[in-house]
């Protein structure tokens, strides 16, 4: 299902008195739920689930220093935009594990630019960007999981 169907469906459940929504488009489905409004949770650790043999991701790429503290708290300036993971998958940087990352930390970026990639149920989804500005910090490791709702990009106006 396009990541932009999905982000059009919260957008509705959002604006609606309706508290979960499942939508299946052939072997496809996605459901949807509003909880209570709760605090932003902050990711100061990824926690990894007790399996004797964890799943090895599609592909690892070599990994780079994306900032200092990846994971650390913090508060948005006026100027930043938080890009949060549409979904729960594995984020990867780059589209191979010898392929340059899409974006890096200076770098400036336009509207529709591909940010990352989050492989989720072996499906890889392109998570493209809705501001136009210069990518601040990233706060998500590659190969790593992620979260609905994790923030993995900083980017402040230009």
């Amino acid at each position: 299902m396009d990541i932009r169907k999905v982000k059009k469906l919260i957008e509705l459940l959002e604006e609606s008195g309706v508290s979960e929504i499942e939508i299946r488009e052939g072997e496809e489905s996605v459901r949807i739920s509003r909880q209570s409004p709760a605090p932003i949770p902050q990711y100061t650790q990824i926690m990894t689930p007790p399996y004797t043999s964890a799943p090895q991701p599609a592909f690892q790429a070599n990994p780079t220093p994306v900032s200092a503290e990846p994971n650390a708290a913090f508060i948005p300036a006026a100027n930043e935009h938080v890009v949060t993971a549409p979904m729960v998958g594995t984020f990867y940087r780059a589209s191979g594990p010898n392929d340059k990352p899409f974006v890096e930390v200076g770098q400036t970026v336009k509207v529709g630019a591909v940010l990352c990639i989050v492989e989720a149920m072996k499906m890889l989804n392109q998570i493209e960007t809705e501001y136009a500005g210069t990518i601040t910090r990233i706060l998500a490791e590659n190969g790593h999981p992620v979260e609905f709702g994790q923030p993995l990009f900083i980017i402040s106006d230009d």
